[in-house]
């Protein structure tokens, strides 16, 4: 496969999942939002978000103060922003757009399709109407993207590079929001002191894992409460979780296999180690070294990671 094809690939199926983890981050905070709590709580919810795709001199050099309504405005209209939903569902379409041969009809329609109707959207102002409901839409154009590649493509390389660029950038997100989150609770993992902290704490968890629609899986696998170490193990070490860290480099070692080449031997063994260290992990052990620096690491290991597939599968050898 050219390698140009292969990179539209790729970065069409990041875009997607990309828009649909803002779409989460958004929907978790809006909701969380609606809480009895104060303006200062309220803004630090805010203030994490952008925290967590690293947007805070952005935001604050077009904004004076932290408020919901212009995050939401910023992290869905602004088309400045590189990770707003908007920019995001752009770039996916144009670059579906440039290999338009490469994709079925069904695939390119609901690129297109979903680009049209966001645009309609924002322009009847549906957004501002149902926040909720317009975080749902996202999600599910971003589900239907991912259905539709697997259920009419070709099962060889261009799939492969959507399925790579899909679980990198998930991967990437998960680790994001754990981090960020994780970092916002005060009680450092041990619980809290008061009725009303706790069920501070009740929501705080069960926000974090309905963004990742982990809610009804956290309910089924461990049977109890919620506790912020289970948490952190379903969404990083369980490789049953859809969402989770481990999950998502079981996909990238996997679909990395499927397109390697004569250079890759080097990234697919980095791939492999730190999927390695996913699956022998122990999150007491995480928790005990800190859960900062673990997720630090792997960020940096992850995006390293995409810089050695860009080099290896995806830079044009010639410009």
């Amino acid at each position: 496969m050219l390698s140009r094809t292969a990179d539209h690939l790729f970065w069409m199926a990041r875009y997607t999942e990309r828009a649909e983890n803002t779409a989460r981050m958004l929907d978790v905070n809006y909701q969380t939002s609606l809480l009895p709590q104060s303006a200062a709580v309220a803004e630090v919810g805010w203030q994490g978000l952008l925290s967590i795709s690293e947007l805070v001199p952005m935001y604050t050099a077009r904004h004076r103060e932290v408020t919901s309504q212009d995050v939401m405005e910023f992290m869905i209209k602004d088309e400045s922003n590189p990770s707003s939903i908007v920019t995001c569902l752009k770039a996916a379409r144009e670059n579906a757009r440039a290999v338009r041969g490469s994709l079925t009809t069904e695939v390119w329609e609901t690129q297109n399709q979903t680009w049209l109707e966001l645009n309609r959207m924002l322009r009847s102002n549906e957004f501002e109407r149902d926040p909720g409901q317009f975080f749902e839409w996202v999600k599910f154009r971003s589900h239907l993207s991912r259905g539709v590649t697997v259920g009419t493509m070709l099962m060889d390389e261009a799939l492969h590079f959507m399925r790579l660029g899909t679980f990198l950038e998930r991967a990437d997100n998960t680790a994001r929001l754990v981090d960020v989150k994780f970092h916002a609770v005060q009680s450092d993992f041990f619980g809290a002191a008061t009725q009303q902290d706790q069920e501070y704490d009740f929501y705080h968890w069960s926000a974090i894992l309905r963004s990742v629609s982990g809610f009804e899986i956290y309910r089924k696998v461990y049977r109890d409460v919620i506790k912020p170490e289970r948490v952190a193990d379903l969404l990083i070490l369980r490789p049953d979780m859809p969402r989770s860290l481990h999950a998502s480099m079981n996909e990238v070692v996997a679909n990395l296999a499927m397109v390697a080449n004569d250079q890759s031997a080097e990234t697919q063994r980095r791939a492999g180690k730190l999927r390695a260290d996913l699956q022998y992990g122990n999150i007491d052990e995480i928790l005990a070294t800190g859960l900062h620096a673990f997720l630090t690491q792997f960020l940096d290991r992850v995006n390293e990671l995409g810089m050695r597939i860009s080099r290896d599968f995806l830079v044009p050898a010639t410009l």
